[in-house]
């Protein structure tokens, strides 16, 4: 199971029967599975998403896999393909185990970069830079790439860190952070493909963005850019980042704009949201319930959003699920800790019923911290209770992970190896 506490969060038959349409949910977005049915080899074949490459005698197959789903994606590449890959570069949270001596893997830090991350990156740009004409590059795509791509031009890392730190506190959406993110590094928005050129690219894409537009998951890294530099300087100063530092603009840097260093680009989402969302549908039709799939794609602020699902719920039948994707932001104001789907699953509990059920989690297993999420319901609005504990105090003080962890009722993952962005989960059950 993913869900590491499962035995004891399963506290009444209501929480047993979420939590285990969750799991279907975790299972749905398995990286290795999604690569299985992504990549197929025929001796010298390869088949990537549907469409059949020939590797010739004198080809050469290059892997590189970047993000939160990178490790487990590449080593299930390693055994489809075998002695096919040359060369590999894998830069994850972790380090993976290869049996080719030639792939390197690689571990960052995230959500910010960090020294390590600069150095894994460099390291995949040199790789990069060896491809031809003749060669084949088999990249994989991930959540969590933005912060591992490091490779800032005119500032370092912790500038950098500053600087998306303090979007992330004032709530920009993760279009406006990766906005300035692609302006901020030589190995986004594009820089992948330009640096691979003129080799033929194939992206393999784990979507962890709501929408699914390609350029913005993991900062775009073989996608051509629609965004400028003055796109990103508005995003600077409409969250007044230039204000507290003011060395932003000059760190601002173009990226790629000439189209011949993508006509051999092709960049394609293998999964996202959709197919935990269907699957978590079909579970709980399967044991009984009506589901609907309200959105695959919920923005703005996580608190506003746990109200709204709480008070969604007020108006359904009973015993129906409610099945929410997408990615909320935190505007950070109180000394707390914690994270989005936490925030959700608090701010839901001013407003649920002792018959609602309201569970949010990161696809990841990391809700900015040790939790993967929280859960709403009677159980947890009672340990609340019986500890004397305020809901507004906490959320006003954004401190949901200092919340659940007095309470007990967090889901603890680990890391998934997978990444679809956060997932909500509602129900009204019958008394």
């Amino acid at each position: 199971m993913r869900i590491k506490n499962f035995e004891q969060l399963a506290a009444d038959e209501r929480r047993k029967t979420a939590l285990k349409i969750i799991e279907e949910g975790f299972n749905a977005i398995r990286t290795e599975t999604a690569v299985r049915k992504a990549m197929q080899r025929f001796d010298r074949k390869i088949v990537l998403a549907g469409s059949e490459i020939t590797v010739n005698q004198n080809s050469r197959v290059f892997l590189v896999s970047v993000g939160k789903c990178g490790v487990r994606a590449a080593l299930e590449a390693e055994k489809i393909l075998g002695e096919l890959i040359y060369k590999g570069v894998v830069v994850d949270i972790y380090e993976g185990k290869f049996e080719n001596p030639n792939i390197e893997t690689y571990a960052g830090d995230h959500p910010f970069a960090s020294e390590r991350n600069i150095s894994a990156t460099r390291r995949l740009i040199s790789l990069l830079s060896e491809t031809t004409e003749n060669d084949l590059v088999i990249s994989f795509i991930s959540g969590g790439g933005s912060a591992l791509l490091c490779q800032p031009d005119n500032m370092t890392c912790v500038e950098e860190r500053e600087v998306i730190d303090m979007m992330f506190k004032k709530g920009a959406s993760i279009e406006k952070v990766n906005t300035v993110r692609k302006h901020l590094s030589l190995a986004r928005g594009g820089y992948l493909a330009k640096y691979a050129f003129p080799a033929k690219v194939v992206s393999l894409i784990f979507s962890d963005v709501p929408g699914n537009s390609i350029e913005f998951i993991a900062s775009g890294p073989t996608a051509f850019d629609s965004t400028s530099m003055s796109d990103a300087k508005r995003v600077i100063e409409e969250y007044g980042v230039s204000e507290t530092y003011p060395f932003i603009e000059k760190a601002l840097i173009e990226t790629p704009k000439e189209n011949r260093f993508f006509t051999n680009v092709t960049n394609t989402v293998i999964v996202s949201n959709s197919a935990m969302l269907a699957a978590m549908k079909e579970a709980a039709e399967n044991l009984g319930y009506e589901a609907k799939i309200m959105t695959d794609k919920f923005s703005g602020h996580a608190r506003h959003i746990g109200a709204g699902i709480a008070n969604n719920l007020k108006s359904e039948k009973p015993d129906t699920f409610l099945l929410y994707g997408g990615e909320s932001t935190v505007v950070v104001k109180g000394k707390g800790r914690g994270g989005r789907n936490q925030e959700i699953a608090l701010s839901a509990m001013r407003f649920a019923d002792d018959s609602d059920i309201i569970i949010a989690v990161a696809s990841d297993g990391i809700d900015n911290g040790r939790f993967a999420g929280g859960i709403c319901d009677a159980i947890s609005i009672k340990h609340a209770a019986e500890l004397n504990m305020n809901v507004w105090d906490y959320l006003n003080d954004n401190n949901s992970s200092g919340f659940f962890e007095k309470t007990g009722d967090f889901l603890e993952t680990g890391p998934t190896g997978s990444n679809v962005a956060d997932i909500v989960l509602a129900a009204h059950f019958n008394e």
